[in-house]
């Protein structure tokens, strides 16, 4: 079987079986993956104000401690491509199941850094690992259906957050504490994760539309072009996807003069954005193909910014920040489903893809800060950092786009 995408068509596997039950079981089971892994980061990270007094830290030492946890992410990202093949993507899910859902109450309950940050370790080191998989997962079941899903299983992580977030303002309201509300939430994941986790693909191979093989005898260079095009698309994609989101409410209040009410409209707007494209965005892909609807969604983003960073209107902002969002929606479902489709070692693409997206994490929430801080408005911080982080999206992917093409095709 193949798709059709920039005018090429591009293998994804063996011919395919759309109706069997199976299928569309598994399906389920890694829709509730996305979901949950979405809720349950937003259920702690709506409670970060909570959890930093409770551990007795200032921002600056909760910074620093959240700098190493996410550091425990980027070396999940660089060992993907030798435990994922090992264990398998549904025993990697399994294990997430269990020590994710375990890690959230010991950062709900603990009264110190040390303990803390173990808890967030384990979970951001599981956590990349179980992105990987559940993705390595919705590729194959992507590739045997007559229509994409990556999109939709992406959108379903974005209402996860959604869900997340109302349930800690519901948590706030009822007065629970950050020890009781994620202890809730974990028994609550846990049991939709093993209610479904039998349902998942039980094999990463046999008929499931596994990555093709990296033919013999490639070069070191040509085994390592493709990861480093992933890393640096995962880096450009992230950057875009954190400054639209992080920076947005800033923009309005401190550029424009909004009240913190009218500013978090921005944030609004970019989230309808997002999630409302991720879910259409696979019936365009279908009309579009891949890289046109890469395309356009790079054009949206580039406009979007363009007006949210400089029109001096309120309003005009607000809705550059809802093209932002419906632009920058799809920039990670395709880059995972690349990066899933690599040939070679199960995991590797994902892994590298995943160590670019950590690595910006780690940088540009803090860099773009700092160029606002520098007498240049907020607006200007962003549009520095995103026009040309949205240029080398395209340019790699298209690289990638080629290399994979000339990989498959022989």
């Amino acid at each position: 079987m193949t798709r059709r995408g920039s005018g090429v068509r591009i293998p994804y596997g063996p011919p395919r079986a759309p109706g069997r039950p199976c299928a569309r079981r598994a399906l389920v089971a890694v829709g509730c993956q996305f979901f949950v892994n979405g809720a349950m980061t937003a259920s702690f990270v709506a409670r970060a104000p909570q959890i930093r007094d409770r551990i007795g830290v200032g921002i600056d030492t909760f910074g620093l401690l959240l700098t190493l946890a996410a550091v425990a992410g980027i070396l999940g990202g660089l060992v993907a491509g030798r435990i994922v093949p090992t264990a398998t993507t549904r025993r990697v899910l399994l294990v997430g199941a269990v020590v994710m859902p375990v890690s959230l109450p010991i950062i709900g309950v603990a009264r110190g850094p040390a303990v803390w940050l173990a808890g967030m370790v384990a979970y951001m080191f599981l956590d990349v690992l179980v992105d990987i998989s559940m993705n390595l997962q919705g590729s194959w079941i992507s590739a045997r259906r007559h229509t994409p899903v990556m999109n939709r299983l992406h959108g379903l992580w974005s209402l996860g957050t959604l869900a997340g977030g109302l349930g800690a303002v519901a948590a706030n309201a009822a007065g629970l504490s950050s020890a009781t509300h994620l202890l809730i939430v974990a028994v609550a994941m846990a049991l939709v994760l093993g209610a479904v986790a039998r349902d998942l693909l039980p094999t990463d191979q046999d008929d499931h539309g596994d990555a093709a093989p990296a033919r013999p005898g490639r070069t070191w260079r040509a085994r390592a072009a493709p990861l480093l095009l992933l890393v640096l698309a995962g880096a450009f994609a992230v950057v875009a996807e954190v400054t639209g989101g992080d920076w947005a409410t800033f923009r309005l209040t401190d550029d424009l003069g909004a009240a913190a009410a009218v500013g978090s409209l921005a944030f609004v707007a970019y989230t309808v954005g997002m999630t409302s494209m991720r879910l259409v965005g696979d019936g365009l892909q279908v009309r579009l193909g891949r890289m046109g609807l890469h395309l356009l969604s790079i054009g949206l983003a580039v406009v979007g910014f363009v007006v949210a960073s400089f029109a001096p209107d309120r309003g005009l902002s607000i809705a550059g920040f809802l093209l932002v969002g419906t632009g920058v929606a799809t920039f990670m479902p395709k880059l995972y489903n690349d990066a899933a489709r690599l040939p070679g070692r199960r995991g590797a693409g994902l892994g590298a893809m995943t160590a670019g997206v950590r690595s910006a994490y780690l940088v540009t929430p803090a860099a773009v800060g700092w160029l606002a801080g520098t007498g240049l408005s907020v607006g200007e911080a962003i549009a520095i950092f995103t026009l040309p982080a949205m240029v080398g999206l395209a340019l790699v992917t298209e690289a990638n786009e080629r290399l994979l093409r000339r990989a498959r095709d022989g």
